[in-house]
């Protein structure tokens, strides 16, 4: 018998969530399942490392911990001392309460864990859930990510290459469909509430309503049509055109 892939789980809305241990419960059919992901909610903490504090793992199980660091954290600390030389075979990120689409991926928890997975060379993938509402299942969108690792490895993805899975809210019926999309584009209607608290002083909330640009073949277009979204996506920021282009002028000078 082969030996069953093993897949470190984490999330950034914390150990306790229902899409994470919906997928834990998913998984865990067929794979060997670890799950070290943060004690409390850490949505849009990006991709950021505790640099100026210990960090403390609590263990839950035998295959389950939690730490009071961010998504990022969460890797370093499984891959460097849970898994130590013998690494995982593949990171999941997720299942998010929301959906990261767009430009949102840069300020995303979620989408950092499979960033930090990319850039250690672990197979990864990031799980979110548009439109997500509270007591909305996640049990058919932990499903189908079960069924889409079995036709991965034929996709024959580089590591360095991590892949955003955007659901469809869940509506009750199996997702079947998906399309593989490009990173969409919204505007940020960026609100800064400014009010006072009891006690005189002034405090700052920051929130604001997107508006996405319905792009053909990107990922906001496909949710849209109600189809299961994966984008492949990589971390090398650097645009090859500009990049050549004042190469040229360079020369010239």
């Amino acid at each position: 018998m082969p030996e069953r892939k093993r897949i470190l789980l984490t999330n950034d809305d914390g150990h306790f969530s229902d899409g994470v241990n919906a997928l834990y419960i998913a998984l865990s059919r067929q794979y060997d399942v670890y799950l070290v992901a943060p004690d409390r909610e850490q949505s849009a903490s990006s991709h950021s490392l505790t640099l100026n504090r210990p960090l403390r793992v609590q263990k839950l199980d035998a295959r389950r911990f939690a730490t009071d660091g961010t998504p990022t954290d969460c890797v370093m600390l499984a891959v460097h001392l849970l898994f130590k030389k013998d690494r995982p075979d593949m990171i999941i990120s997720g299942i998010n309460h929301g959906g990261n689409m767009g430009d949102d991926v840069t300020y995303s928890g979620t989408a950092a864990a499979a960033i930090e997975g990319a850039i250690l060379r672990i197979p990864s993938i990031a799980v979110s859930m548009f439109g997500w509402q509270p007591g909305m299942k996640f049990a058919r969108a932990a499903n189908f990510i079960s069924r889409f690792l079995k036709v991965y490895d034929s996709l024959d993805i580089d590591p360095s290459i991590f892949l955003n899975v955007n659901f469809p809210p869940d509506n009750g019926k199996p997702y079947k469909g998906f399309e593989f999309t490009r990173q969409g584009v919204r505007t940020y209607r960026d609100i800064v509430v400014h009010k006072t608290d009891p006690r005189g002083k002034p405090y700052y909330w920051i929130g604001g309503s997107p508006k996405w640009r319905m792009l053909p073949g990107s990922d906001f277009e496909a949710i849209h049509r109600g189809v299961v979204s994966v984008t492949p996506m990589k971390l090398d920021f650097t645009d090859a055109d500009t990049l050549e282009r004042l190469k040229r002028k360079a020369v010239r000078r």
